[in-house]
This record gives structure tokens, sequence and C-alpha cells, in this order.
């Protein structure tokens, strides 16, 4: 029998761990019940999920997205990135942008991140309120966005304009998500003219230099810095989910106090155990597949669950347990195939930093009361997080 996962039932959105490890242990696929869709399946278990998303009878397609109403005309040629590419179309756009996105060009981006960081770690005490600043609201929030704003070249006027811009695409698709859209596209219009102009010391300038007889239009570098900031979001929630999960797990921040060197392995370990991530964005079968017995017809929606794979016994030696110094399988936080995450080396590498330096800066952080959850059925998120300093 398929297990079924309500994504409305509120035992599933305040602990969706237990729901999806309970339905993975049934069986490698799970059907998820979401108002409005048909047939919905999830691939709980790390083999098949890590299968499917390099599998080509999977296709990613502009359905896939969920977009608010009311995005202008004019916005629209932006909106497909990347992610809503399969094929060709897809490979070319990825092979011209990925020399700016390498773990060398990361690594070159270091200093810049700790800058961002330890202004926004300076800024901290002044945001505290009896003795307690929500790292959210000033902290994981502005951090993405002042980083895609290094990576596009936004003046520093604009920044701070930007960070409403991130918060509102933070906050999930609503009202305030599709009224940021214009603002985004506007200004980005604005950085790839600015970069065709004199292309300076950023990604956009990194791609406007690059010497290809198959060179990116306005359109795509727009649309480039769209993806961006859509993308570049995930760290809001990760460095979240991260600090608290350190924070109740005082035995492993200890072991990274005692050796740093342990902060690469343990941004993999915390995208696995509290990945901000629940699903995988959906893509539809081009045929009928059979995974664990369950057919899964042409046409028909299925996502990983990554809440659910990346904590599969069958790939974790206690896999529900956090250990930093784990080794073993790569974690699915970034997907897997084609569509493995373009940023993921800037992700990683702004995790690391922002982690790192605030638990050197404030050897005493603490959480100080109850962590409240967004109810968001494809993102585990904390609406706040407030800590003592």
């Amino acid at each position: 029998m398929t297990p079924e996962i309500d994504l409305t039932d509120l035992a599933v959105l305040t602990d969706p761990f237990t729901a999806y490890d309970r339905a993975r242990e049934q069986r490698a696929v799970a059907k998820l019940v979401i108002p409005g869709f048909g047939p919905f399946w999830a691939l709980t278990r790390y083999a098949e999920a890590r299968a499917m998303l390099a599998d080509p009878r999977f296709e990613v397609r502009s359905e896939s997205f969920m977009r608010p109403p009311g995005i202008p005309e004019h916005c629209l040629e932006y909106m497909r990135t990347m992610a809503e590419q399969d094929g060709p179309e897809h490979l070319r756009l990825r092979r011209l942008v990925a020399p700016a996105f390498t773990p060398k060009r990361a690594a070159q981006l270091r200093p810049r991140l700790v800058a961002i960081t330890e202004r926004l770690l300076d800024a901290l005490p002044a945001h505290a309120e009896d003795g307690v600043v929500d790292l959210v609201a000033h902290f994981a929030r502005p951090l993405p966005m002042d980083v895609i704003c290094e990576l596009a070249g936004i003046p520093q006027a604009d920044r701070p304009r930007w960070r409403e811009y991130g918060a509102a695409v933070a906050s999930g698709v609503g009202p305030d998500f599709a009224a940021a859209i214009p603002a985004i596209i506007e200004g980005a219009k604005e950085a790839v003219a600015r970069s065709r102009a004199e292309p300076g010391d950023d990604l956009i300038g990194d791609l406007v230099r690059a010497q290809d007889d198959d060179r990116l239009t306005d359109t795509e570098l727009v649309t480039l810095v769209w993806h961006l900031v859509l993308a570049g979001q995930t760290p809001v929630n990760l460095v979240a989910n991260a600090v608290e999960a350190l924070l109740r797990h005082p035995d492993q921040l200890k072991l990274l106090r005692a050796d740093p060197r342990l902060w690469p392995g343990a941004v993999e370990e915390l995208m696995r155990f509290c990945s901000p991530q629940l699903l995988t964005t959906p893509r539809f079968a081009r045929e009928d597949v059979e995974v664990d017995g369950k057919v899964i017809r042409a046409g028909e929606r299925v996502t990983a669950a990554m809440v659910a794979a990346d904590r599969d016994p069958r790939a974790f030696d206690g896999a529900d347990r956090l250990d930093v110094t784990r080794k073993g399988p790569a974690q699915l936080g970034f997907s897997h195939g084609p569509h493995f995450c373009l940023g993921a080396s800037i992700a990683r590498v702004e995790t690391e930093v922002a982690l790192s330096l605030l638990f050197d800066r404030y050897p005493d952080l603490a959480l100080a009361g109850d962590v409240p959850r967004a109810p968001d059925g494809g993102t585990w998120r904390p609406a706040k997080l407030p800590l003592t300093l």
C-alpha cells in the first residue's frame, strides 16, 4: 500500500521528519495530498530519489514552478530560468555561466563574504530588545541578499532596497513576492547595462567579459540575476536552521570550536540534517516508470523528498543523529544530476563563513525561548530565531 502525506495536516507541517520517516519505512514512494493537484508522488528513499534526479525519463517543465498571480506582462520573459529548462537549452546556458560558479571562484569571494558577514555581526547588538535578538530578521535574512548584491554589482546605495526584495522573496509565494518582482527585474536590467558599459569585478562582469561565440543576451543576463535572487535565498533558512541545530547539540558545536577545520564538512552535514528544502522541484514523467513496484504514469508529478532521503538509514549510519565529522554519501540538499544547484559552491562558503564567524564572535550565544516554525509544506524554516548574544 502506498503511504499518503497530507501537506495540509498540521502534524506534517510541524514535524515533517516523523511523517516522512514513517512513509519511507513503508515504501520508497509516497503520495502527496495537495489541494488542487492531481497525482503527486514523492520518492522517500535515498537511492531511488537520487536516481530519479538524474533520470532523463523525468523532466522539469515550467509547470514545475508556482508563480503568484499579478506579475506584469513585461516581467514574464525573465521568469523562465535555467531551473525550468531541460535538454540543449539548459545545457547551453549552464555551460556559459558555470565558470562563474566554480569552487575556485567561490573561494576567491571568501574575503568579500567575510566582510559582509562581519558588518552584520557588528550590528547585531543594536537590534537586541530586552537582551534578545531575532537572528532571522537581523542576520540570516539580510546576509544572502547582501551577497547577491555583491555578486551582481548592485551599488551600495541601492542595497537596502534589495534587502526588502530579498525578504519578500524569502517569505514565499504571495502578494509581497509578486510585488517585488518588477523592481528586481528593473534593478537587474540596470546592473546588466552597467556591466555592458564597464564590466566590474562581479559575476555579471565576468559573464560580459567572457570570450565566447555564443554570448549571453541581455535578457538571459537579467534572467540570471532573477534566478540568483530566487535561488540565493536558501542560506536564509539554512543558516537559521543550522544555528538552532548546533545550539541544541552542544557536543557538536564543541567539536567545531575545538577544530575549525571541520566547518566545511559540518556545512554538508547540516544541509543533510536540517535542510530548509523538504522537496525538490517537481519533475514530470515522460513515460510510465516503475519505482519500488509503483507505476508513475506519464505526465504525473514526482519529487524527491529530501527530508526523508537524507535521513534514510539505508544510506547513512545513525541517520537521525547530527554528526559534524560524518563521512559518507553526498546529501541531496543541493539536488543531483543536471539540475544540481549551480550556486552550491557559493552557498557552501557563505554558510561556512556565516556560522563560523557568528559562533566565534558570540561564544555565549544561546536560544531565548521557543522557535516558531512557518507553516510551509515545502520548506522547513523558522519564522524567527530568538537568541541572547
